[in-house]
């Protein structure tokens, strides 16, 4: 099992701004019943352990469970707020009857903060994401505003989630832009890699969600019964698409095996391979599977092996879109 002094050594620059953050962080959504029922005091417990374990990354949102994620956070930070690099986000509104809208207005980002500091009982968010990208407000208005939270001491640094490559540029003009998160794994990189090109030019760390193709890298999804939640309505695990998706998963299981090490640990040490300046931030309710995550980190590939895996599961060859077709229009923009 990893120290946690070999977790934090492992830790990577965040943008330039002079800071670090964990290689191996933790996606904090799964922790409001977005995937399944979440026990609160289970969710704290395995908040605080990771911690110990060495983690310093935690990313969170306004809207995982509309408040709920960041209220728990808060709890859980209760005297270990100055041990973790604290990452939230703004930008996707609920509307009722229908699905989330986007805000990006300068009004907005500065309401949406003073409510995210209250649930999370800090006076900083250390990596303030817009999550969304608002189609309707220049990028330069909602950027302006977030920059005049870093002016006021309420925000460290600012990031971009779903954010497509001249989006980027713009933004990062406006003020610089530390992290930029797009969904990134074996199985959906096409995008990633589009944008990657531009983050490394600028200096800015990218940082994966769902880095294990939401559980279907692990190798614990075999049916769709094993899938539950929101993930559902994911195509990757629909009927037409999940047989194929397999067929890759078992490839990836394969070269698992070779190495000694789990698929889980496998495809998180392929993407910590990809360069110094990407993150991941696989999510989890188990405490077990964070250990299991955090043992990448042991895990070295060789630019062979890494290239064999690579061309094993290529890019564009997962079946099925990485969102329904609804959510698909809201990313990438």
């Amino acid at each position: 099992m990893m120290t946690a002094s070999a977790v934090r050594a492992a830790e990577r620059p965040l943008g330039r701004g002079g800071a670090t953050i964990s290689a191996i962080g933790l996606g904090c959504m799964s922790l409001s019943g977005v995937y399944g029922e979440a026990d609160d005091d289970a969710s704290i417990a395995l908040v605080q352990q990771a911690i110990g374990m060495g983690v310093t990354h935690l990313d969170s949102s306004d809207m995982y469970g509309w408040g709920h994620n960041e209220t728990l956070l808060g709890r859980a930070l209760a005297g270990r707020r100055d041990q973790v690099l604290l990452a939230s986000k703004f930008g996707q509104v609920r509307r009722e009857g229908g699905g989330n809208g986007v805000d990006g207005r300068p009004e907005h980002v500065m309401a949406a903060c003073e409510a995210s500091l209250k649930r999370l009982g800090v006076e900083v968010i250390d990596l303030y994401y817009q999550h969304r990208v608002d189609p309707t407000v220049p990028i330069e208005d909602t950027v302006g505003a977030m920059a005049r939270l870093v002016a006021q001491g309420k925000v460290r640094f600012l990031g971009l989630s779903e954010a497509r490559p001249d989006t980027i540029r713009r933004a990062h003009a406006t003020h610089p832009i530390a992290a930029v998160q797009t969904e990134y794994s074996l199985l959906y990189r096409k995008e990633a890699e589009e944008t990657r090109a531009v983050t490394r030019a600028l200096g800015i760390t990218y940082v994966a969600y769902a880095p294990l193709g939401r559980g279907l890298l692990t190798g614990a999804v075999r049916t769709a019964d094993d899938v539950g939640g929101r993930r559902a309505a994911h195509p990757r695990f629909l009927p037409e698409n999940l047989p194929r998706n397999l067929a890759l998963v078992d490839r990836v299981a394969a070269f698992a095996a070779a190495k000694g090490s789990t698929p889980a640990q496998l495809v998180l040490a392929w993407l910590l391979a990809q360069g110094d300046d990407v993150v991941a931030i696989p999510g989890t309710r188990r405490m077990e599977r964070v250990r299991e995550n955090l043992g990448a980190l042991a895990v070295t590939l060789s630019p062979d092996e890494v290239a064999a895996i690579s061309a094993a599961v290529p890019p564009g060859a997962a079946s099925g879109e990485r969102y329904p077709a609804a959510n698909m229009k809201g990313v990438y923009l």
